[in-house]
Parts: C-alpha cells; structure tokens; sequence
C-alpha cells in the first residue's frame, strides 16, 4: 500500500510542475487584426506597408487624424479612423484588456535593461532592479523555442539602430507581447519582432520593420517609410491540430497522456502485487 502512495504523490508533483511551464496567449480580441492601433494620432512619412494574415487594419479612437494616409499600402485590412461603426472603439477596448492581463502576469523573471547578446526561452520577463524600469536592443535578441513571451516595462522599450530581434527554435510573432508602461522607440532600419501594447506612444523610425503590430492607448504612433506584416500563428505540423494561437502547444498532450497511462499501470501493478501477496 506504502508503494501505491508514493507513486500517487510522485505523480501529484510532477503534472503541476510541467503544467506551469507554459503561459497561455494574451489574448488581443478585436484588436487581433489591426497592424496600427492609437488613441490619439497616427503619423506616416513615405511609403509604409502594413498587411498580414492576421490583418493590416489601422485605427484611430478617439483621434481621427493620420497625415500621410496617401502613402500607405494596407493588404487585407482598412482604414478605421472617423468610425460611426465602433470597430476601432472595441479594438481599443479590446487593447486595454490585453495590456490588464500581460500586465499581470506570472512568474516574472527579472533580467537585464539590455536584451541585445542575450538568449531567451518562452517565459514572462521585466526588467532587474538596476534598469529603471526599462528594455534596451542594442545587437540581436534571440528567442529560442515555440511558446508564449512576455516582456514587461514600467517605462519605455528603445531598440538600437540595425538591431534585431531573430527567431529560432518555433518561436513565432503572434506569441510574442510587449508591455509598455510608457513609449516604445524602434530604431532606424531595426527588425522588431511581436506586439507592442504600449500605454502611450510608439515611434517606428525610418525603415525599421516590424513582425507584429504596434498598439497605443493613449498616444501617437509615428511611421516612417516602414513595414509592419501581422500574420496568424503558422500551424506546427507535430500538432497535428490548427493554430494553437499561443495556447499550451497540443505537442505537450502525449506527455500527458503518457504520464497518466503510465501511472495507472504502476498503480494496478502494485494494486495486483499486494493482493497476491495477501493470498501466499
């Protein structure tokens, strides 16, 4: 019976211990498919694209202006700008509740102000206590595996010149969010890779290029001859299932599956192994 207790309790502290690795998606709702979201003006100089599966919609709430409108190509999305119909006012909602649950968040694993040189797993993380409350790319950032990141800031996120943010491993835009407690600043001809849900203003500098999207609440968002591709998660064909869309990877169900089989069987093993020996 000892036996069958301590395969039961070793069980107990495995499935939770795995279980926790993973963070779901922040969920982005109506604001899922716009590539641009501001609260109070949107800025454009020279020729910008903005387009992706997931949608290159841009709006505007409670803003209605965005000087250069002319020279800016979107595919698969529109302009929401003076909108009777609501939609830019729910993405923006929609933008809020995003910015709550990143927000919110846990565990946080503090790391330092300056993410360029460095090379991260999924997990959720905020800058240490000696980085005022700020991120920094200065070179390349590297993110590493197929999951859920989350960066989080008090203040403001200022990538470098030329710096980059470089996927391996699976890891994929849609599941990648940054909250900014103030601005966010992209850097001339940066690759800047997930969403920003900034809470006051973004600023894309000339030729920077942008896997995601950028969300202000309040703010401006300024652009300049950029380009910002906001795709739909790819489906990962060991899933065998549609897009997980940030969930816990459907790849962790056989560990699963597999870990229960198995202790089922030690437990009717054991179950078997003390009856016969009641009857010897």
């Amino acid at each position: 019976m000892s036996l069958m207790v301590a395969l039961m309790l070793a069980a107990m502290m495995v499935v939770p211990a795995v279980s926790l690795a993973a963070q779901a998606t922040v969920n982005l709702g109506n604001a899922k498919g716009f590539g641009v979201l501001a609260g109070e003006t949107i800025t454009n100089t020279g020729a910008t694209w903005i387009g992706g599966s997931a949608g290159g919609n841009v709006g505007l709430f409670a803003g209605t202006s965005l000087p250069g409108q002319t020279d800016i190509t979107l595919v698969n999305g529109a302009f929401y700008l003076n909108d009777p119909a609501g939609v830019a006012l729910r993405a923006k909602n929609a933008l809020t509740a995003a910015y709550i649950d990143a927000a919110g968040r846990t565990p946080v694993t503090p790391i330092a102000r300056e993410l360029g040189g460095q090379t991260l797993t999924p997990g959720v993380y905020a800058p240490n206590a000696d980085s005022n409350g700020q991120f920094q790319i200065t070179g390349t950032l590297t993110l590493n595996g197929d999951g859920v990141y989350i960066f989080l800031t008090d203040a403001d996120l200022t990538t470098a010149s030329s710096s980059r943010v470089a996927l391996i491993g699976g890891a994929q835009p849609c599941k990648i969010f940054w909250k900014i407690g103030s601005s966010a600043t992209l850097g001339t001809d940066s690759h800047f890779v997930g969403h920003i849900l900034a809470n006051n203003s973004i600023a894309a500098q000339t030729g920077a290029s942008i896997n995601g999207s950028l969300l202000a609440q309040v703010g401006a968002v300024t652009l300049d001859h950029n380009t910002i591709t906001n795709d739909l998660c790819r489906l990962i064909p060991s899933s065998g299932g549609t897009d997980s869309g940030g969930e816990l990877p459907k790849t962790a169900t056989p560990f699963y599956d597999v870990l229960v089989l198995g202790v089922a069987l030690m437990l009717v093993g054991a179950a078997a192994w003390s009856i016969r020996k009641r009857f010897e």
